[in-house]
C-alpha cells in the first residue's frame, strides 16, 4: 500500500468544483479533541523552500504541492496550516489559500475550525476503522470489474507502476513508497472503469495515508513488498476469486500494522500513580 496512505493518487477537478462552496467543519465535540497530535509540528515554510513566488501561482500547482507533503508524511497530522503563512510562502492572497484549505478540507485532507484556523487532519481510530470496513467492501469489486474487462494494455500499465515501485524501494525512497503505494490502489479503480470507483479509492487512499501516519506501529511494515505484484499476477491470470483474496489480505495486513487506541487509552495514570 498504504498507506497514505491508502495513499496512497491525485485529486480530479471534479472535487475541486464540488469543494468550491464547502465551509468550516463544526466545532470540535469531547470525542474529537482526543485526537492525538504530534507534540512537535513541522516547519510549512521548509517544505515549500521552491514554491513559486508570483501573485499569479495556479491553485492546482499549490493544491499539489501541499497534497504531496500531506500524503508524504513531510507535514503529519496536526500540522497547523496558517492562511497568512501559505499566503506568504506561495506569493498569493489570503482568499486564494482560503479556497485551497477549503479544497482539502472537502478531500478530508485537513480539519478547518472555527476561531482555530486550519490544520492537517488527525484521523480518529474509529474513522481509521471505517476505513478500512469500506475499502474490504470496494476493492474486492474494484479487481473484480478490472478483470471483467482486463486488456494486455492495462496489464503493462500495473507492471510498469510495479516497476516504479521496486525502484523505489531499492532506492530507499520512502516518500515515493508512500506515494506510490496509494497511487496503485487508484490505479485499480481508474483501469476498472468505473468513475465511482475512482473517486470513491481516492478518497480512501488519501485518508489512509494519514492513518498510516498516526498509529502506524515502529516495527510494523504497512505495506508489504510483494503484495502488489501477487495481486498484479492474480488479475493478469483473471482469477477473481485468488485477487480478491489476495486484496483482502493486504488491507489486513495494513490493518494489522496500526496501532488504533483512543489517545486516553494509551496511558492508565489510575494504574500507574495509584496506590
Amino acid at each position: 500500500m498504504s498507506g497514505a496512505g491508502d495513499v496512497e493518487g491525485t485529486v480530479t477537478q471534479a472535487n475541486d468544483a464540488r469543494s468550491r462552496g464547502s465551509g468550516a467543519r463544526t466545532p470540535h465535540t469531547d470525542k474529537d479533541k482526543r485526537r492525538p497530535i504530534p507534540a512537535k509540528g513541522r516547519n510549512v515554510a521548509a517544505q515549500f523552500a521552491h514554491a513559486p513566488q508570483a501573485a499569479s501561482a495556479d491553485v492546482d500547482t499549490i493544491h499539489a504541492r501541499l497534497q504531496s507533503a500531506i500524503l508524504e508524511h513531510r507535514l503529519p497530522p496536526g500540522t497547523k496550516l496558517g492562511e497568512d503563512r501559505l499566503a506568504d510562502i506561495f506569493g498569493v492572497s489570503r482568499a486564494r489559500v482560503r479556497q485551497l484549505l477549503s479544497r482539502l478540507h472537502h478531500e478530508q485532507l485537513v480539519d478547518i475550525f472555527p476561531q482555530r484556523g486550519a490544520f492537517v487532519a488527525c484521523p480518529t481510530p474509529e474513522q481509521a476503522r471505517d476505513v478500512f470496513e469500506a475499502r474490504r467492501v470496494i476493492e474486492p469489486a474494484i479487481v473484480r470489474r478490472l478483470i471483467e474487462h482486463l486488456a494486455p494494455a492495462k496489464v503493462r500499465q500495473l507492471r510498469a507502476h510495479l516497476a516504479k515501485e521496486v525502484e523505489a524501494r531499492r532506492l530507499a525512497d520512502a516518500r515515493a513508497v508512500i506515494r506510490l503505494s496509494g497511487e496503485f490502489h487508484c490505479l485499480l479503480a481508474e483501469l476498472a472503469g468505473n468513475s465511482a470507483f475512482v473517486r470513491s479509492m481516492r478518497e480512501l487512499s488519501a485518508i489512509t495515508c494519514l492513518i498510516i501516519s498516526l498509529y502506524n506501529a515502529p516495527t510494523a511494515e504497512s505495506c508489504r513488498e510483494d503484495e502488489h505484484a501477487c495481486l498484479v499476477d492474480a488479475i493478469e491470470r483473471k482469477d477473481i476469486a485468488l485477487a480478491q483474496q489476495v486484496v483482502l489480505e493486504h488491507l489486513a495486513h495494513i490493518e494489522g500494522s496500526l496501532v488504533l487506541r483512543d489517545q486516553e487509552d494509551a496511558v492508565d495514570l489510575e494504574r500507574i500513580l495509584g496506590g
